[in-house]
């Protein structure tokens, strides 16, 4: 499949619109009457998906085995890049035997409190055959951001290292 039949032909933008449901299961009974007297937990709740229980960064009390918006938006931009990568490849010829990432999202919190990213770097290690062009491999990766969705709506540098194994 051509990225052009894919993303659509013409200079018409094609809308989307995403949904979700965002429920809070942190009442305690008494609700936020008092600032230690609730939990910040809740439900990320999409019809027809399995829900995903969620709490905030372990730094802020949260509970750490559960997932944080942090951790949610690094995910995101990992796994819209690693679809964007497996559709390039493929068009591509190449063959993408495995891949898994272990991104790094850097933030900075100021005094105030006030938090952001400032930076991300996916780190995909890719398994291609032998005798697979390299170079092209890795050129696929400078060429994603003008796709994936997520990437083109943070306001942060991603960088990526890919690292490519031979079997």
């Amino acid at each position: 499949m051509n990225v052009s039949n894919f993303v659509g032909a013409g200079n018409m933008a094609k809308a989307h619109d995403f949904t979700t449901h965002v429920i809070w299961t942190g009442n305690r009974g008494q609700g936020t009457q008092s600032y230690r007297g609730y939990d910040r937990t809740w439900d990320v709740a999409v019809p027809g998906k399995a829900p995903i229980h969620c709490s905030n960064d372990p730094m802020l009390g949260g509970d750490p085995a559960k997932m944080n918006p942090e951790d949610m938006l690094l995910s995101a931009l990992s796994a819209c890049h690693m679809l964007w990568y497996l559709h390039l490849a493929s068009d591509a010829g190449i063959a993408v035997m495995s891949y898994r990432d272990t991104p790094v999202g850097h933030g900075e919190t100021e005094p105030s409190g006030k938090g952001r990213f400032v930076s991300a770097e996916l780190r995909p290690r890719i398994a291609v055959p032998w005798g697979t062009d390299l170079a092209e491999a890795e050129a696929i990766h400078h060429r994603i951001h003008d796709y994936c969705f997520i990437a083109r709506s943070v306001n942060f540098p991603v960088t990526f290292a890919p690292v490519f194994e031979t079997v």
